[in-house]
């Protein structure tokens, strides 16, 4: 069987032209590099060098022979580039999936970190509902995933990521825009854009619950943007996440916080079972310093 390290050394002995310019430069005595070279040719069954010549001069079988090893070391080294790039960049584009409120700025300035750390670095960025994205990571077909908190998914392990307070939008020229605040008992009469089923519709209607009311629903829209752009046009007001509708800034609406506090919770979550990859951790980093730098502006 070759010894790899004989094979490292009569390639050493090609590349510097001669057994002793190969010993000079590897810091290694000749003796060792004529020895590990006879051996190779007891090995391979034929010589490798003419004798005689001060210089490394190849036989045609030591041609040949030198040919295969540059295939295989040509082999050895795209798998070390391979490793190299799983080692940075990891084995294919980094999957994140994010909730509507987070994609448009907050994720995608942690990306741009995360790109600056790791040029090349693939993401792939979804927005689909939050029930996928914790099917997604509890079945590992996401590495990470910002979402509402849910219960009932195993394998999948969160941390609390933000918390914030919803707000009131209302049009500019509304009687309660003057408000330091909005209340829920101040909404008992006006027309209101409710959101789709989950945590904050249900908190929004626990509130006027809670105070003796019955919210006058007018319209639904799934998203923010939709609901802002409905109180945009005069139709009601509605209780909304204040970090997509302050990205607003092309829509005639106004923010005032509501009371009683309804806070709506962001998790970050990713596949249990096996640690995150490095670029994780890296792009989990950024998005909590996006995430703290975004508190110190509010």
């Amino acid at each position: 069987m070759m010894n790899p390290a004989h094979l490292d050394l009569f390639r050493a002995v090609l590349r510097h032209g001669g057994m002793t310019r190969a010993a000079a430069a590897l810091g290694i005595g000749q003796p060792h590099v004529s020895r590990a070279i006879a051996q190779l040719e007891a090995d391979l069954g034929f010589a490798l060098f003419v004798r005689g010549h001060g210089a490394a001069l190849p036989t045609r079988e030591g041609e040949a022979f030198a040919r295969e090893v540059e295939r295989t070391y040509a082999g050895l080294d795209a798998l070390r580039a391979a490793a190299g790039r799983i080692r940075d960049l990891g084995t294919g584009p980094l999957r994140v999936a994010c909730q509507p409120s987070l994609a448009d700025r907050l994720l995608p300035r942690a990306i741009r970190g995360l790109a600056g750390d790791h040029p090349g670095v693939h993401v792939a960025v979804q927005v689909p509902s939050p029930d996928t994205i914790w099917s997604w990571a509890a079945s590992g077909q996401c590495d990470l995933g910002l979402v509402r908190p849910r219960s009932g998914y195993g394998a999948v392990v969160r941390e609390p990521f933000l918390a914030v307070d919803a707000v009131c939008a209302l049009p500019p020229g509304h009687a309660l825009a003057s408000r330091a605040t909005v209340a829920v008992a101040d909404l008992a009469d006006e027309p209101m854009i409710a959101g789709a089923p989950g945590p904050l519709q249900r908190g929004v209607e626990a509130a006027f619950a809670d105070a003796g009311l019955a919210p006058r629903f007018a319209f639904t829209a799934q998203y923010t943007a939709a609901r802002c752009g409905l109180v945009a046009e005069g139709l009601g007001v509605a209780i909304v996440d204040p970090l997509p509708a302050r990205a607003l800034t092309g829509l005639p609406i106004v923010l005032r916080p509501f009371r009683p506090r309804l806070t709506i919770e962001t998790v970050m979550i990713h596949p249990a079972g096996r640690p995150p990859g490095r670029l994780v951790e890296r792009l989990m980093a950024h998005l909590r310093a996006q995430r703290d730098a975004l508190a110190g502006s509010a």
